[in-house]
């Protein structure tokens, strides 16, 4: 079965993680101080090219929290892994864990599982990423099925920086039906 994906200009599905933090995060709703937010999903621990753009996003951090947009990066690994990569990727934004299958169905991602016990042990999200506008609605959706394709991240804060200004007057795109 596969997951039905989530339509641009629909109501993103608000739910809550736990961060590596200990924190609750609640995702599709930002939090005080930001309008909007940006969930990245991430396939975890077993992905370097995950490890990389969580990297880079932490470099576009100031960028995005000065468009007024929260940065939240969530993985199915347990936390034990999470902390672990997080000890590489040192990020200054929340990153959440333990997202269950029905989440990752809930939010249309495409799931994998382990080409082997090496590689991780449990069925996995593929990337995705989700911008929330301050009315809960979605901005922007993106999915990718495998870890190689991503939106470039610096193409991304200035598409943003567009879509944001009022001047700009731009809608969500996407959603002739």
């Amino acid at each position: 079965m596969y997951s039905k994906k989530l339509a641009a200009g629909t109501e993103f599905p608000v739910f809550s993680l736990k961060s590596t933090s200990g924190e609750d995060l609640t995702l599709g709703k930002a939090s005080e101080g930001f309008d909007w937010q940006m969930i990245v999903v991430y396939r975890g621990k077993h992905c370097p090219l995950c490890t990389q753009y969580l990297q880079q996003l932490n470099e576009k951090l100031d960028d995005l929290h000065g468009l007024g947009i929260e940065i939240i990066a969530v993985s199915s690994d347990p936390l034990e892994k999470a902390t672990v990569q997080m000890e590489q990727v040192n990020p200054n934004f929340p990153v959440g864990y333990g997202l269950t299958i029905e989440q990752m169905q809930s939010l249309g991602l495409y799931i994998s599982s382990p080409r082997s016990p090496e590689e991780t042990d449990a069925p996995f999200a593929e990337p995705g990423m989700f911008i929330v506008n301050e009315e809960g609605l979605l901005q922007v959706v993106d999915y990718a099925n495998g870890p190689i394709i991503r939106p470039e991240l610096g193409l991304l804060v200035g598409g943003l920086a567009f879509i944001k200004n009022p001047e700009n007057n731009y809608p969500i795109r996407g959603t002739f039906e």
